[in-house]
C-alpha cells in the first residue's frame, strides 16, 4: 500500500512537472517565435520517411512571417471559417462542445442502428452480414475545437485521440489565453497550422496556391484557404471543388461581420 501511494506521489509530481514545462514554453512565446510545433516535426519525420521508401519527391515549405505581413483579409476568412466568437471567448466554446458532443452521440447511434438493422435482415446469411457491416463507414467525429485548442493541439501534443490528450489540450488552450493575446494566438496559429503535403503557415500557403505574399491575399484567396483548412491534404489535390468554391462564396459574405482582435 505504501508503495502504491509512493508510486501515485511521483506520477502526481510528474503531472506538475509535465505542466510547468508547458507554461514555460508557451510564456517563452511572448517574445519567441516558435519555429516548429510538435505537429509539424512529426509531419516532417513521416515526409521525409515517405520519401526514402517511395519515389515521391520530398516538399517542405514553412516560412515565418510577423502579423503585419499576414493580410487581415485571412485573419478574419479563418475566423470567419473556423472559430467566430474567437475574439469573445476564454479559449473554449462550450456550447460547441456540447453541441459536437450530442452530434457525436446521435451519429454514433445512428450508426449501431444501422448493423442492428442489417444483423437482422441478415441473420441467416452470416457471409453477407460481416460484408455488410464491413462496409458501413465510421460516423464523422465532429471536433467543436476553437482556434486556441487547435493551436495548443497542433504546438505541443500528439495526434492521438483520448480523453487524457483532449484534457491536457483544454488546459494548455486555458494557458494559451492566459498568457499571450488574441492577436499573437492568431499569429502563431497563421504561422503553423497545415495547408498541404509539407505546406505550413500563411506564407507558404499564399505563395503555393496563390504566388504571391501572404500580406497580398484578397478576400476570395483569403476565404478559400481558410475553407481548406479541416482538410488542407484533402483540398490541396481538389482545387476545382465545387465544394470548395461554394463554402468559400459563403465565407467571403461572413468576413465582413468578422471584428479582428
Amino acid at each position: 500500500m505504501r508503495a502504491f501511494g509512493r508510486w501515485l506521489l511521483w506520477m502526481l509530481l510528474a503531472g506538475i512537472a509535465l505542466q510547468l514545462f508547458f507554461l514555460l514554453r508557451i510564456a517563452l512565446m511572448t517574445v519567441v517565435d516558435p519555429q516548429s510545433t510538435a505537429f509539424m516535426r512529426s509531419e516532417a519525420w513521416r515526409v521525409a520517411h515517405q520519401s526514402l521508401t517511395t519515389e515521391k519527391t520530398w516538399r517542405w515549405s514553412a516560412t515565418w512571417v510577423d502579423d503585419d505581413q499576414i493580410s487581415p483579409q485571412l485573419k478574419r476568412a479563418v475566423m470567419a471559417s473556423e472559430d467566430a466568437g474567437f475574439a469573445e471567448h476564454g479559449g473554449v466554446d462550450w456550447e460547441a462542445l456540447q453541441s459536437a458532443w450530442q452530434k457525436n452521440e446521435r451519429r454514433q447511434a445512428q450508426a449501431e442502428k444501422r448493423a442492428e438493422q442489417i444483423e437482422r435482415r441478415l441473420a441467416k446469411q452470416p457471409d453477407a452480414a460481416e460484408a455488410a457491416l464491413k462496409a458501413i463507414k465510421p460516423p464523422k467525429i465532429v471536433g467543436g475545437s476553437t482556434i486556441t485548442q487547435q493551436l495548443a493541439k497542433n504546438l505541443l501534443l500528439s495526434g492521438e485521440r483520448n480523453l487524457l490528450r483532449k484534457g491536457q489540450e483544454l488546459v494548455l488552450s486555458l494557458m494559451l489565453e492566459a498568457l499571450l493575446s488574441k492577436q499573437r494566438i492568431l499569429e502563431i496559429y497563421l504561422n503553423s497550422v497545415e495547408w498541404g503535403e509539407g505546406v505550413f503557415g500563411a506564407e507558404a500557403a499564399a505563395q503555393r496556391y496563390f504566388n504571391k505574399p501572404a500580406a497580398k491575399l484578397s478576400a476570395y484567396e483569403a476565404a478559400r484557404l481558410a475553407v481548406m483548412l479541416p482538410s488542407p491534404k484533402f483540398f490541396e489535390t481538389r482545387q476545382g471543388s465545387a465544394y470548395l468554391a461554394r463554402r468559400t462564396n459563403t465565407i467571403v459574405a461572413r468576413m465582413g461581420a468578422v471584428s479582428l482582435p
